[in-house]
């Protein structure tokens, strides 16, 4: 059935979207167009007859709830009472209702609802019998809900959870892309509904959510990759209803005027959309970390929130200050980037005490048998920045206090890599940096929707290749859940689930390249403006391997993507000393009885002539002077001075595999044992010349001047 669709915006705009199969097709596949034209009276509400009315009219319109996807989405607002010398001045009151008719108005015979947890962002309190409770007031607060398991919260036209309501009476100071808007005195009543879940499973069912890190839209054209990308696939898969999408911060790239266009691609998916704030959702020009995320807050949500999901409690913190400073930040000298926020403003890493404080009663509410999960953008510590004290949370450890003896798991982004760390992982790096010795439960970081920050050559779709930092392609999260047990599955962008790694070769020849190019880059760093001296081009077939390559040293490499348990677990059988094999120079030593799911290599030697498999870790490492570094996982194999002049190299076989595909490995399924994740190999397209190929260690900056991964296949 062929459907021409007409969509019109939470602003009050019409878009006309040209003929397509399917509503997600029509939006994804089609140019959008503003247009000009009448509402006719059926896209008008009824007029509000009271003040609290009008506070919710426009979300519950039936043009606003049409523009949401679906005309059974819960499309509504928090209630907002404002009655004239009614309110407290130091007091905010409210009720938390079950809103039968799904109207986000508590009519009469709709009752409260007892024991929601409420909060100011500092202060939680829990609902009495009649729903009814009471917060103390500061300025610049955030009141919000935490939606109880079984219930929904209503969603704006967007998809965007409405749980909240932001308190600030003089609104923002000047900021260029607006902040928040005065909001007047303390209102009479804050009114949270919500309703029975239709979609929500039961505690212990099974349910699957989407994590995105990094969408990062620097333009109207990378907003469409996006949506071309990966929320075409969250389209077509059709399986994130219970859970919805969590976005790891950087949802914009800088210009925050892209939110109402990213918030209409996500709104396609019909699902809720949460979401934590990242260090390109800023408003640069605030001086004062209070208002840092006031454009943010407008249009996204609070800094900081949680909500329940049958035996699941997701916790979304902010640890991105900004503008950071030497009395808050830097008192002992180790986090010079804070020294100057007047003259060199910039962010760092840390959760603050207010938030902190926050958790420690947020979590008092929560039993302690289920499962917190704590989304940030920065990681809490990270394999790709293991010695930063600006890219790792600065109080991680406090934040695992409040967290000891509790089933727990951290997702983050940030980094534009894919890091899967488990129990007891431990890198000299962290202690150095934030004081973590070794975890005390899963950290996940999901990748970017955004890879290499859209870069790179064009596919057949028009997507671009954008390999991550650490040669994964594009993708993210899905995250499993049953009661508290989960499992993670990498999806990478346009891709079927079972594609799970990469293969490349690295020869003499490919090392000549890129150590010729990334002399180059050194040069270019310290001033040098001479153009790139090779590119992609340079290399010839990357496919073949002729004689002298073969005698020099050549090897086939495999990135296994999310990492590859079984290595662990038939591994080599010794530990690692402390600071040795994977590591860079500056010291991020790997420390711990596991070489498991980490974004350094391990390595596999298998005799090409026949004999015994031998495992040992493999030398090259990130930072090495003169080695480019290897993606993920290696498996080498040393030719013999005879064979062909030309071949195809084939992957070792792999012990403890299945016959006839390598070692994927499977996904630790916590507190279920493992479950099996299939594992195909594949090859990536050819990177942009002069921006590195498959394998190489290349980091760059791009025309805006921000930070750039490695480029690497």
């Amino acid at each position: 059935m062929v459907h021409d669709l007409v969509r019109r915006t939470a602003r009050g705009g019409w878009w006309r979207v040209g003929a397509a199969s399917t509503l997600g097709a029509a939006l994804l596949g089609s140019v959008l167009v503003p247009q000009d034209g009448p509402q006719d009276a059926a896209d008008v509400a009824a007029a509000p007859t009271t003040v609290a009315q009008r506070a919710v009219a426009r979300e519950t319109s039936p043009a606003v709830q049409r523009a949401a996807g679906s005309t059974t989405a819960y499309v509504g607002g928090v209630e907002v009472v404002r009655d004239v010398g009614t309110a407290a001045a130091d007091v905010l009151r409210g009720t938390v209702f079950d809103d039968v008719d799904r109207d986000s108005r508590q009519a009469r015979d709709e009752e409260g609802v007892a024991g929601v947890t409420v909060s100011n962002g500092l202060d939680v309190v829990v609902t009495d019998a009649d729903g009814r409770y009471e917060l103390p007031v500061r300025d610049g607060m955030t009141a919000f809900v935490t939606k109880p398991a079984g219930w929904d919260v209503p969603v704006d036209a967007d998809g965007l959870p409405q749980f909240h309501y932001h308190h600030l009476p003089a609104g923002s100071p000047p900021l260029r892309y607006g902040g928040l808007e005065p909001t007047g005195p303390v209102p009479t009543a804050v009114n949270f509904p919500i309703a029975r879940s239709e979609a929500e499973p039961a505690a212990d069912e099974a349910f699957r959510c989407a994590v995105l890190g990094d969408v990062q839209t620097y333009s109207g054209a990378e907003v469409g990759h996006a949506r071309d990308g990966a929320v075409r696939d969250l389209v077509e898969r059709d399986d994130v209803g219970a859970c919805g999408v969590l976005m790891l911060g950087d949802v914009a790239g800088d210009d925050l005027g892209l939110y109402p266009r990213i918030k209409q691609t996500m709104g396609v998916l019909d699902v809720p959309v949460r979401s934590v704030p990242g260090n390109h959702d800023i408003d640069f020009d605030a001086t004062d970390p209070d208002h840092a995320f006031d454009t943010y807050k407008r249009e996204m949500g609070p800094e900081y929130w949680s909500t329940d999901i049958g035996r699941v409690h997701v916790v979304g913190l902010n640890n991105v200050r900004y503008p950071c400073t030497p009395e808050e930040d830097d008192a002992d000298g180790t986090r010079p980037h804070c020294a100057d926020p007047e003259n060199r403003p910039t962010y760092n890493g840390v959760i603050g005490e207010e938030q902190l404080a926050w958790l420690e009663a947020d979590l008092a509410q929560v039993p302690e048998d289920h499962l917190v999960v704590v989304a940030t953008h920065i990681p809490l510590v990270s394999v790709a920045d293991a010695t930063s004290t600006q890219h790792q949370t600065d109080d991680v450890l406090d934040l695992y206090a409040l967290l000891e003896g509790r089933p727990a798991m951290a997702l983050s982004g940030h980094t534009h890599s894919l890091e899967v760390l488990e129990p007891g992982d431990s890198f000299a790096g962290w202690r150095r940096a934030v004081g973590v010795r070794e975890l005390p439960f899963p950290h996940y970081v999901a990748g970017a929707v955004s890879g290499d920050w859209y870069s790179g050559d064009l596919d057949a779709d028009g997507l671009p290749m954008a390999l991550q930092r650490d040669g994964v392609v594009p993708g993210y999260l899905a995250l499993d859940l049953e009661g508290t047990e989960h499992q993670h599955t990498f999806l990478g962008v346009g891709r079927d689930e079972a594609d799970q790694m990469s293969v490349s070769v690295s020869s003499p020849t490919w090392r000549r390249w890129f150590r010729t190019l990334d002399d180059w880059r050194r040069s270019a760093e310290a001033g040098g403006r001479t153009p790139p001296p090779v590119n992609a081009n340079d290399l010839g077939d990357r496919r073949l391997v002729d004689r002298d390559d073969l005698q020099g040293d050549s090897w086939v490499v495999t990135n296994l993507w999310a990492g590859c348990h079984e290595l662990a677990r038939h591994g080599a059988g010794r530990r690692p000393r402390a600071g040795r094999g994977r590591a860079d120079a500056a010291g991020a030593g790997r420390e711990g009885p596991r070489r498991r799911r980490l974004g350094r290599p391990v390595g596999r030697d298998a005799a090409a002539a026949g004999g015994a498999p031998r495992l040992r870790e493999h030398l090259g490492r990130r930072g090495r002077p003169g080695v480019p570094a290897l993606p993920r996982h290696a498996v080498r194999a040393r030719a013999g001075a005879a064979g062909p002049q030309r071949r195809r190299p084939d992957v070792p076989p792999v012990a403890g595999a299945p016959a006839g595909r390598p070692a994927g490995g499977p996904a630790p399924r916590h507190g279920a044992g493992d479950r099996p994740l299939r594992a195909r190999a594949h090859r990536d397209g050819r990177a942009r010349g002069g921006r590195g190929a498959p394998g190489a260690g290349l980091p760059h900056r791009g025309l805006r001047g921000r930070r750039r991964g490695l480029t690497r296949a």
